[in-house]
């Protein structure tokens, strides 16, 4: 809380002038208009930065421009009102010193003194709020501020008094206390603002139009005062308002210690009551979004789902194992689906059957097949598709009945493999070395078979990072086993050439284990490293 002090009126005449409610003689404002503040502080940064006579030109301005306004006194009920105060206007302390933050101005002058001169850097801004029915006003409170800006407002001992906690204890001290004093006042704008609510019967009215980084401030103001009803109100306000992105966390941290004032309802918008991760709910997300017939709406949820896991930390906390399972579940249940479909579409006289027959098989078999891919990448990137690959590896009668189906309806079937392939390469997947070799001897020559058109028919896939996946599962293999998958490629290579994998880099790593080093190593040579 700032600093706080108690100090008395000094005694003389000064001459007022009423302004607009909305305006003060120095710029600033006076609730309810925000914008006009803003713009004020960001005229007096200007200004202090400019030369010295600028600033005194365009104080002296805006004092003749406000000198021409009047508006009508407003009732005690909530109306607000500002006043123009002499600069020779004060509230010392008690002990007479003069605030720091007060200009020297009513100091006595001696007859052959001249007065000093303002200091141009930073020049103090006197600004004076008036509330409710100025000629009964019975406190002055003045707030310091940053650069330089000093707010006296004149206010009521008992609408303070009966609305915030703090202002009571303080005029609990001396009675009757004519002023007090807030020094280092880190929000004057707010705080005028907030003390200007108190005399508002129907707040929640008052806060409509406000934004909600402004209600997060008045509402830090609110607590400080102890303005009770004030808080309840913001509360309600921010209850009740969306909230967008960035605001929800400041929401959430500037509300979390407000329990006794009624957060809860606020913070169950983003936190449940439950303890464990909602399994449940992702079980029935991964349903609805793997059993959806819909193309368009399937795909951008598949996207947005996988975009959201991946920012997740969810798998933490004893929970990993439930929802990993949860995933492998569901490719069980693809690729048992996806098998039985096979072996449906590759029955004698399938494809004699009528479109109406095949075409919903067909369709099918793309759907489990792209649902496998999808479940595979949210697997490697949670790095736990190990056991995938184990899966896949043993779907040999899969593996069989590829050839038998038409390559527009099998293609991505090989997206698959090849998706395994890529993680095994960048060491996303680790599955053990007679998966990797089982995974070879059953998966390459199908994706060899579809290679052809995954690059011309299927906008996905990068036929650089399939080659480098490849050729990197192979070289992880025994020498014998990398010679004996290489060779076989060779013959496909040489007799289909682009519609085969290239693999030559990996056939250079290979040839240079098996024909340089160890003649190197028998002659005592350091070699080098394998070339990839």
């Amino acid at each position: 809380m700032a600093d706080f002090r108690v100090g008395r009126l000094e005694q003389g005449q000064t001459k007022i002038r009423n302004v607009p409610i909305a305006v003060t003689p120095e710029g600033f404002w006076c609730c309810p208009s925000p914008a006009v503040l803003q713009k004020s502080l960001k005229n007096h940064n200007h200004q202090s930065k400019s030369k010295a006579s600028s600033p005194l030109r365009s104080r002296a301005s805006s004092l003749q421009r406000t000198a021409t306004s009047t508006v009508d006194k407003k009732t005690h009920s909530g109306s607000l009102g500002s006043k123009v105060v002499s600069d020779d206007q004060r509230c010392p302390t008690s002990d007479t010193a003069v605030p720091a933050a007060v200009s020297p101005a009513s100091v006595p002058e001696r007859p052959s003194e001249r007065p000093p001169k303002p200091n141009v850097d930073n020049p103090q801004r006197k600004i004076s709020v008036g509330f409710g029915q100025s000629e009964t006003s019975d406190l002055k409170v003045i707030l310091f501020g940053k650069e330089g800006i000093c707010v006296r407002m004149s206010v009521h001992w008992n609408i303070l008094a009966e609305n915030s906690s703090f202002f009571a204890d303080k005029l609990a001290v001396q009675s009757p206390v004519p002023c007090l004093e807030v020094a280092d006042c880190e929000d004057v704008e707010i705080y005028v603002e907030t003390v200007g609510l108190m005399y508002c019967k129907e707040l929640k009215h008052k806060l409509i139009k406000q934004s909600v980084p402004r209600v997060l401030r008045i509402i830090k103001v609110a607590e400080s005062l102890g303005f009770r009803a004030c808080i309840k109100s913001c509360l309600d306000y921010l209850e009740a308002v969306p909230w967008v992105a960035e605001e929800e966390e400041n929401v959430v941290s500037s509300i979390r210690h407000l329990q006794n004032y009624g957060a809860s309802p606020l913070l169950k918008r983003v936190a449940s009551d439950l303890s464990d991760p909602p399994n449940d709910t992702l079980a029935h997300i991964m349903e609805l979004v793997l059993k959806s017939n819909e193309d368009r709406g399937r795909r951008e949820m598949k996207s947005l789902v996988l975009k959201l896991l991946k920012e997740n930390n969810i798998w933490t906390n004893g929970s990993v194992n439930i929802c990993i399972e949860l995933f492998y579940s569901s490719c069980r249940s693809c690729m048992e689906s996806l098998l039985d479909l096979f072996r449906q579409a590759s029955e004698p006289g399938f494809s004699d059957k009528s479109l109406d027959i095949k075409d919903p098989v067909m369709r099918h078999i793309a759907l489990e097949a792209d649902n496998l891919l999808w479940l595979v990448e949210i697997l490697a990137d949670r790095h736990a598709a190990d056991e995938f690959a184990v899966l896949w590896a043993g779907q040999h009668e899969l593996a069989e009945l590829h050839s038998k189906l038409p390559i527009m309806s099998r293609h991505l079937v090989s997206c698959i493999t090849a998706r395994l392939f890529v993680g095994i390469g960048k060491g996303e997947i680790l599955p053990p070395r007679d998966t990797r070799q089982l995974l070879l001897q059953v998966w390459l020559q199908p994706l060899i078979g579809d290679y052809s058109w995954l690059q011309h028919g299927c906008r996905s896939f990068d036929r650089k990072v399939v080659e480098e996946g490849i050729g990197q599962t192979i070289l992880t293999l025994p020498l014998e086993d990398q010679q004996s998958i290489l060779l076989s490629w060779l013959g496909s290579f040489l007799k289909v050439g682009d519609n085969c994998p290239n693999l030559q880099r990996a056939f250079e790593v290979w040839w240079r284990r098996t024909f340089i080093r160890p003649y190197v190593e028998h002659q005592g040579i350091n070699p080098q490293s394998d070339k990839s």
